[in-house]
């Protein structure tokens, strides 16, 4: 393939050329220079050559010139292209290349693209490897708050928040496979750390699918009357609504956790032990983890 041909250079002399260069980067939201990785952005952004902005990007990464975006850029175009199977071999493949920084946001893309190819059991793995890490006191660089990005705003994310989004995408996980039980523990777990409107739908379609009706309507209307706040309110809301009326007759089913939660249940309670470090209620546990205790024996190791 011929290579393409890199983005016009704008004069930066007199007659406020300068301006209308640091203008043109502005605008598009592409690097300068003339290196593999910022043609491949001006591939991506400028020309929407998708196709070609991979070839550039694989360029970059082979030449060492800026890896750590350069992979995460390429997946997220891979992925994009519907080529997530190639994004997930990339990653894997070349992390190894990029910095420590860099593995946490690569972390997250894997989630994504494994979800995008229903690979929910790597999802699941991957999940509590980033559970792990929080016990451990490995994520955020061992710090408490991170900075994030969205839509081009900085904001910052502590790491009960963190915490709490990462049990979400677990309990959605275990839903796929239509383990409730075990999706419902995390979601509780979830929402004792960050309550969030859209994690208790989820929690109230659990305890529908186990028949409890009577606990997922009161779940359920703690969203309808916006107890609980989220990202989009109503949206929440209306899911809500739309799963109560879904619901039949009511009948009370009491449903233990299912046998083969020992795992899950380790890294809930280690999770309680890490977060409790992180507050001044040190001694306290929280209730999901006393229910639990009567099922301790019970549950396979």
């Amino acid at each position: 393939m011929a290579a393409p041909a890199p983005a016009k250079r704008r004069s930066s002399g007199g007659g406020g050329g300068g301006e209308k260069k640091d203008l043109f980067h502005v605008v598009h939201k592409v690097p300068a220079g003339d290196s593999p990785y910022v043609r491949a952005k001006h591939l991506q952004l400028v020309e929407k050559d998708a196709e070609a902005s991979i070839v550039w990007f694989w360029k970059a990464i082979n030449s060492g010139d800026r890896v750590d975006s350069a992979l995460k850029d390429m997946a997220v175009v891979m992925k994009q292209q519907d080529r997530a199977e190639e994004a997930i071999e990339a990653i894997r493949s070349f992390r190894h290349l990029c910095s420590r920084q860099a593995q946490e946001s690569l972390d997250n893309l894997l989630i994504d693209l494994y979800k995008k190819c229903g690979k929910v059991d790597e999802q699941i793995e991957l999940l509590k490897q980033k559970l792990k890490m929080i016990c451990l006191g490995e994520a955020f660089n061992g710090k408490i708050t991170k900075t994030a990005r969205s839509h081009g705003k900085k904001f910052q994310v502590s790491i009960q928040q963190e915490m709490s989004r990462i049990l979400g995408n677990l309990g959605w996980a275990y839903m796929q496979q239509n383990n409730y039980e075990a999706a419902e523990l995390v979601y509780r777990k979830a929402q004792t750390i960050v309550p969030d409107a859209n994690r208790a739908c989820n929690l109230g379609l659990c305890l529908i699918k186990q028949g409890r009706h009577e606990e997922a309507m009161q779940v359920l209307e703690d969203v309808l009357l916006r107890r609980i706040s989220g990202l989009d309110d109503d949206k929440a809301v209306a899911r809500a609504e739309q799963l109560l009326r879904e619901l039949g007759p009511t009948t009370h089913v009491s449903s233990p956790f299912d046998i083969g939660l020992s795992f899950t249940e380790e890294i809930m309670e280690r999770l309680d032990l890490a977060m409790n470090d992180w507050t001044p209620f040190r001694s306290r546990r929280l209730p999901v983890f006393e229910e639990l205790d009567a099922f301790r024996d019970q549950m396979a190791c």
